[in-house]
């Protein structure tokens, strides 16, 4: 098996960063893509010299060996963007990240105090148990806002009620930080969240020339890219793949795997399995579900319509979810400096209205909306281009994790088989994450033993990033002791016996001493203490008196503490979990 190539499904960037890295280790993959181009949802279109991004993709990342890998691709044609993006919400446009100011300048002083009354009282009575978008949500941020800037824009993504979309899915987008991390924004002013990100990087002529300068590292040193070539069989003896059949053009190709990779739709990677897998897979497999997109780009023949990158439609009378300024993000985009393309991005699900509307009425719909919402008249439209995206997003739904347990399970038993990438593990993953999934599945070829599946864990790796950003100025160690809540009865026992025994050894010091008075000094605690002298019975009564004042300060100094401290930490979690919130629709 060592002697036969090892196959990659997929030129996505999952797809392209294995082949990259298994060719920097001295191995030659055959990647096979069934597009005319590399780099799947990331990659850019061209219509007339008019470049566009399917989705819009920032390059950002806090994993360094990606960051790296970025900058050594593209070098100079790298580009450092200041971000602006804003929500559309009633007639209005909010800054996103949201600002404080302007959100209530917008929505009012009524509405903004009835979301403080909802916040309020979400977190005095919370949902007991969270298992829906809308429950995770409102929990977190008050019924009123969730209903303000979560519903509608979600349910537009997904196209599903939000009581219907899991919790998980929330959690996966709305990172729960740690105790390290929320203190140390906190008390150190050290900002992690991505949401806090004014600029990103992004290529000059798009992402599609990312991936472009990948495949061509990757056929300079060996390795073998082959677009249009849409796989068809998998056939598996004795628990592996033996041999994938291809479709090249009009021909129909047979090439051995000695390790296979795949980053396509882990649904189709289960029908191409021959011989054909268990029922019980095939049916959590057909219950898995993703969303479609449709871009329509349209060129607008003015030299500036608006500032933003892309703008968030959350009004429900818009059907367009997300509006693209490709002009904003690199000036290449745009061949002819006096016209702007705009991309009106619909989400939708493959064989629905949308899905089957004409480019023509597609076109039509776009231009209506863009001048609906105020952006460009109509007329000022010149020219369009449609492309539709299936499976762009996989669904989290109720049954989703249930239904991929049953494939990880049964792909598990294929021992030179790796699923990588958002589609190839259905995983709701960033870019740099499916990155690096493949380059970890290149070093699993050479015999490491990363676990795939933790790598989309985005919350695990954000925190290492964290408390790495934290550094040598706090270890975790010391600020969880630190902020450790403190035992009341052992303090308060610590406290008075400390006390009782420094005036009982000092009282017992001084009968020793002798003297022809002893202890005059001491002797005035027989003012507050009833009974006391300074003798070997006077010890005990003082042990006796300053063992319970000490219990007693002690336990209200331990109370105090946990009190203090308890709110100090809340506050510090839920001012991370607003900052959080920021970044959400970035990764719808």
């Amino acid at each position: 098996m060592n002697n036969k190539p090892v196959v990659i499904l997929g030129a996505g960037p999952a797809g392209l960063s294995a082949a990259y890295e298994l060719v920097q280790r001295g191995t030659r993959p055959i990647l096979l893509e069934k597009a005319d181009k590399v780099g799947g949802i990331a990659r850019t279109e061209t219509h007339k010299g008019y470049r566009f991004d399917i989705g819009g993709h920032r390059f950002f990342t806090k994993i360094e060996r990606i960051n790296q890998l970025w900058r050594d691709m593209l070098g100079k044609d790298f580009l450092r963007v200041k971000r602006m993006s804003r929500i559309y919400y009633q007639g209005r446009f909010f800054d996103y990240p949201l600002q404080f100011s302007n959100a209530l300048s917008n929505l009012g002083i009524i509405q903004s105090f009835l979301i403080m009354l909802s916040y309020l009282k979400a977190q005095a009575w919370p949902y007991a148990e969270e298992k829906t978008f809308e429950q995770w949500v409102s929990n977190r941020f008050g019924q009123r806002l969730y209903k303000t800037f979560f519903q509608t824009y979600t349910e537009k993504v997904w196209g599903m009620p939000c009581h219907h979309i899991g919790a998980e899915w929330a959690a996966q987008r709305i990172k729960g930080l740690s105790l390290i991390v929320a203190v140390s924004n906190a008390l150190l002013g050290i900002q992690t969240a991505k949401s806090l990100i004014t600029q990103f990087d992004y290529p000059l002529q798009g992402p599609g020339m990312m991936w472009q300068r990948f495949q061509q590292a990757i056929e300079a040193q060996g390795g073998d890219v082959r677009l249009n070539c849409k796989a068809i069989n998998l056939r598996r003896k004795n628990g592996s793949i033996i041999s994938v059949i291809c479709v090249e053009g009009r021909k129909s190709v047979e090439i051995p795997v000695g390790h296979l990779i795949s980053s396509i739709p882990i649904t189709r990677l289960t029908t191409l399995l021959d011989p054909k897998i268990p029922n019980e897979v095939s049916g959590a497999s057909g219950n898995l579900s993703y969303r479609a997109f449709i871009i329509v780009m349209l060129i607008v023949n003015k030299k500036e319509l608006f500032p933003d990158q892309w703008i968030y439609v959350h009004s429900p009378e818009a059907t367009v979810g997300r509006i693209q300024n490709f002009k904003n993000w690199s000036a290449a985009m745009v061949p002819d400096s006096q016209k702007t393309s705009v991309g009106m991005e619909y989400f939708c699900n493959e064989g629905d209205q949308i899905w089957t509307m004409s480019d023509s009425e597609l076109t039509d719909m776009a231009s209506q909306e863009l001048s609906q919402l105020g952006l460009a008249e109509i007329d000022d439209v010149i020219d369009s281009y449609v492309v539709r995206q299936p499976k762009a997003y996989p669904i989290y739904d109720h049954e989703y994790s249930k239904h991929l347990k049953v494939i990880r399970g049964f792909l598990g038993t294929i021992d030179n088989l790796q699923t990588i990438g958002r589609n190839g593990m259905h995983r709701y993953n960033n870019m740099d994450h499916s990155m690096l999934t493949g380059i970890l599945a290149a070093e699993n070829v050479q015999s490491a033993n990363h676990n795939l599946w933790e790598v989309n864990e985005e919350e695990g790796y954000l925190e290492e990033d964290k408390a790495a950003d934290v550094g040598q100025l706090v270890r975790e160690s010391v600020l969880t002791q630190t902020f450790a809540r403190m035992d009341k009865l052992a303090f308060a026992s610590a406290v008075g016996s400390v006390s009782g025994l420094l005036l009982f050894l000092a009282t017992i010091w001084l009968v020793v001493k002798g003297g022809d008075v002893i202890g005059p000094n001491l002797q005035l605690l027989s003012q507050y203490f009833v009974g006391y002298t300074v003798t070997v019975k006077g010890s005990f009564i003082a042990f006796g008196y300053s063992f319970v004042w000490g219990f007693l300060f002690g336990w209200l100094f331990a109370y105090l503490r946990n009190l203090f401290l308890g709110l100090f930490i809340y506050w510090a979690k839920k001012k991370a979990e607003l900052l959080s919130l920021k970044d959400f629709f970035d990764h719808l």
